[in-house]
């Protein structure tokens, strides 16, 4: 091209969560590799089934011709006036069915989100970081990321001291961003941290971005929060909501933005309009699951759906922690909300010098050549990959320093489940040795 036609933040634009499944479909092409995957988070693919009556519902809406039709740009009206309803019910921050937006899932959300932030500002975000958010926030500045730590040593809790610091001495931070409950972590964030983060964007004038799409699914003794409830009158912030978790439906791409606060003030309101417009540009999102929520949310059967999937991941991340407590050179924290889990290595156990068998010697030359200059993590997951079958996330994909991987906790047997645990086990065992 007689220009470069690329924008020089595209480089930034990592997804390792689905990456890596190329890489996974060379093994099994040219080598014959068996894999299971522990990579992505469709609870249907690995097993769950949808309950009946959401499917029936669903069923029924695709009968009413107006399924097929476009949406209006900002949603169906019903649909918002059902979630705005749901919003002011929980009696923190109120808002109006214009201020929820309805988007192509979460994902579209985000896109948009930090596209139309301006170039030079910045967005401060967690530490490990889920990609959609992070990958966003470099490719439009390209530059790195301003991040904050999740403390493994502490729940995966952040330390408020550190993110007061990194806004108080970064001018050019306008946003926090937020997972919650967490990806990869499964941590959720504690009351009193959310309050405080709230407190630090009122100090500094600042919006929130919270990525909320896995809200209905928090266990282990903590409570589903949401932002809404800690923002009072005078925080600005964008919550980020979905169905794909929900009934679940990730094949829906149905997600929504609720905009809190938005007249508060006036830039942040040009900015909600603009959200706004660059959906018009695109015209709607999807019709049908859009009709849906009223009827699946509002019905008193979904309270018992949310309960009895909540202790099923419950069950699993207690099952998961269990489990690798007695695995060496590896250390990991209880889950509290989502469907994830992380696993860490510990400081010191990786090199670049570790193998694992592989039987097919052109296999295990076609491994050492591809993980040539990787991170320690991300080559661990290639040779067990290729070694014992299983797929898992490096959780360097994740934006951090940290070595370790994530798993879901989504496969409905538990003999599947502890299938994969040991393979990974023994691949632990055999590569730290």
């Amino acid at each position: 091209m007689r220009t470069s036609i690329i924008n020089e933040g595209a480089k930034h634009l990592e997804y390792e969560i689905r990456q890596i499944v190329d890489y996974g479909y060379s093994l099994r092409d040219r080598f014959g590799v068996t894999l299971t995957w522990e990579n992505i988070g469709d609870p249907l693919e690995m097993g769950e089934k949808v309950s009946p009556w959401i499917v029936d519902v669903v069923s029924g809406l695709v009968k009413e011709s107006r399924s097929w039709s476009y949406s209006p740009s900002r949603g169906i009206l019903a649909a918002r006036e059902f979630l705005a309803e749901e919003v002011n019910r929980r009696g923190g921050t109120q808002v109006t069915p214009n201020d929820i937006l309805f988007t192509n899932g979460v994902a579209d959300a985000v896109d948009k989100i930090y596209d139309l932030i301006r170039k030079d500002a910045r967005v401060l975000m967690q530490s490990p970081s889920y990609p959609t958010h992070s990958s966003n926030e470099a490719k439009r500045g390209d530059y790195e990321l301003l991040q904050f730590q999740l403390d493994p040593k502490n729940d995966w809790q952040p330390d408020i001291e550190e993110i007061v610091n990194k806004v108080k001495y970064n001018p050019q931070v306008i946003a926090i961003a937020l997972v919650n409950p967490d990806n990869p972590t499964g941590m959720v964030y504690k009351w009193e941290t959310l309050q405080a983060i709230a407190d630090i964007a009122r100090r500094y004038g600042l919006f929130l971005i919270c990525d909320e799409i896995y809200t209905h699914i928090v266990y282990n003794g903590r409570e589903t929060m949401h932002l809404s409830e800690v923002l009072g009158e005078d925080v600005p912030a964008l919550s980020l909501r979905g169905i794909s978790k929900d009934y679940p439906w990730p094949g829906s791409r149905c997600g929504w933005i609720e905009m809190l606060n938005r007249k508060c003030d006036s830039d942040f309101s040009v900015y909600c309009d603009a959200l706004v417009n660059a959906k018009m540009m695109e015209v709607c999102s999807t019709t049908l699951p859009q009709m849906s929520i009223p009827l699946v949310y509002g019905n008193p059967k979904y309270q018992e759906v949310k309960q009895v999937r909540a202790k099923e991941f419950e069950a699993r991340g207690n099952e998961f922690y269990d489990f690798f407590q007695s695995v060496p050179g590896v250390t990991v924290t209880r889950t509290y909300g989502a469907f994830y889990f992380t696993v860490l290595f510990k400081d010191g156990v990786l090199n670049d010098r570790q193998t694992l068998p592989i039987a097919d010697p052109e296999c295990a030359r076609f491994v050492a050549d591809r993980v040539k200059g990787f991170s320690p993590d991300k080559r661990f997951i290639y040779y067990m990959m290729a070694s014992v079958g299983v797929c898992a996330t490096p959780l360097s994909g994740f934006h951090t320093s940290l070595q370790g991987f994530r798993l879901t906790t989504l496969k409905p047997e538990r003999e599947r489940r502890m299938k994969s645990l040991r393979r990974i086990k023994q691949a632990i065992e055999d590569y730290v040795k």
